[in-house]
């Protein structure tokens, strides 16, 4: 699971379908300041095994959601107004669709990743548990002369994954089964007004609920009676999550990583490039624009393990069985319950980052052989 950003029991908070999860015998642990429930009775394996055949529920309401409203009523200005603070382009974000972005410093690197969607009169932004106090702050000491920022503290936010997620979630919604991948829009789900996305954190077929905090749990039960569907801990999304070759913030990205060295250049659109309609004018542009056209010295790469053992993170890696000094780092690994082998994820330099080659962790004083390998190490089950 992952073990960053926890937080001393005293000062846990609680999400809005916590007596949900222990009532369905959920194993709560402390995790970005909430008590979240880490697996249930079917444990990890079976988890993570029946969301990628089936459909499996999770809880990420202690994530960060933040209405952005443009003062002028137009969303444009929202959008434009948000390119002050990320690379992606925000303005050629359609009315009804969502894109992935970071927050950056002056420095290059990511101070939050985040989602953001168009609702056509304002954006919708989802952001890090861990980060959504500073994203807030740092939204209003740079936007608040253009837009309101609105934290959504009174909503709930659940994900259902997996290749019968439409299906199931179809009996309850008349709208769901149009969407394609990064829709995003209002949908009326169980008879309730939800902000539903077709994506998610599993490399899975599902969707995002933003719902109501009073209504989750009506939501999220009815849900689980269908048999298709599992409560799933965080310890199974943290493996399914690493498979789909999927960053979590704070690991595999974090304020001193640059979207170029975490390989995130998909996410920067052609428009905020060198040479684009809007290029720059985010924070630490010189130095990732600059990155994009010489290459960054390191790089995130995907590793498969060549024996059984889990790399986790944390293990130094090495170019050879012998050599003294770490050339990177992992900052994902375990065991991949699809892949049937340990995978990892971490940094390497870029020399080093080419598919197949091959370089050693060392885990416990043994230097164990791993093959750079492509991400995601299972294919995507996206609705295009």
């Amino acid at each position: 699971m992952p073990a960053a950003n926890q937080s001393s029991t005293s000062s846990l908070k609680r999400v809005p379908l916590h007596d949900l999860h222990v009532s369905r015998g959920g194993k709560i642990v402390p995790f970005a300041g909430y008590e979240m429930p880490v697996q249930y009775a079917a444990g990890v394996l079976k988890e993570h095994l029946h969301t990628r055949t089936s459909a499996g529920l999770f809880d990420v309401s202690h994530m960060g959601q933040i209405a952005l409203r443009p003062k002028s009523g137009k969303v444009e200005d929202a959008a434009i107004a948000l390119e002050r603070l990320v690379p992606q382009d925000i303005l050629g974000v359609a009315p009804g669709r969502q894109r992935y972005a970071q927050f950056t410093n002056d420095q290059g690197g990511i101070l939050d990743d985040l989602m953001v969607a168009n609702f056509g009169d304002h954006l919708f932004l989802v952001v890090n548990a861990a980060c959504k106090a500073e994203d807030e702050a740092h939204l209003r000491a740079q936007l608040s002369d253009v837009c309101d920022i609105t934290p959504l503290s009174n909503r709930a936010l659940i994900a259902l994954q997996g290749p019968k997620a439409a299906d199931v979630l179809a009996k309850h919604s008349s709208t769901i089964a149009g969407m394609r991948f990064m829709d995003a829009g209002t949908h009326r789900v169980l008879g309730i007004d939800c902000f539903v996305s077709r994506s998610g954190y599993t490399g899975e077929d599902g969707f995002e609920i933003s719902i109501p905090a009073d209504q989750a749990e009506r939501l999220a039960t009815t849900l689980l009676v269908d048999p298709a569907v599992l409560p799933i801990g965080l310890g199974a999304r943290d493996s399914l999550r690493l498979e789909a070759g999927l960053c979590l913030y704070g690991h595999d990205i974090d304020s001193a990583t640059t979207p170029v060295e975490g390989a995130l250049e998909w996410s920067v659109q052609k428009s905020r490039r060198a040479g684009g309609a809007r290029a720059g004018g985010f924070p630490g542009a010189d130095v990732i624009l600059k990155q994009f056209e010489t290459g960054a010295a390191r790089r995130r790469v995907g590793l498969k393990a060549e024996g059984r053992a889990p790399v986790r993170e944390n293990a130094p890696l090495f170019a050879s069985e012998t050599s003294t000094e770490a050339i990177g780092v992992v900052t994902s690994g375990g065991f991949g319950p699809s892949v049937k082998a340990p995978v990892a994820m971490g940094y390497v330099p870029s020399s080093s980052a080419t598919d197949g080659t091959v370089i050693f962790a060392e885990v416990r004083g043994q230097r164990l052989p791993m093959r750079v390998a492509p991400m995601p190490f299972v294919p995507n089950g996206y609705k295009r």
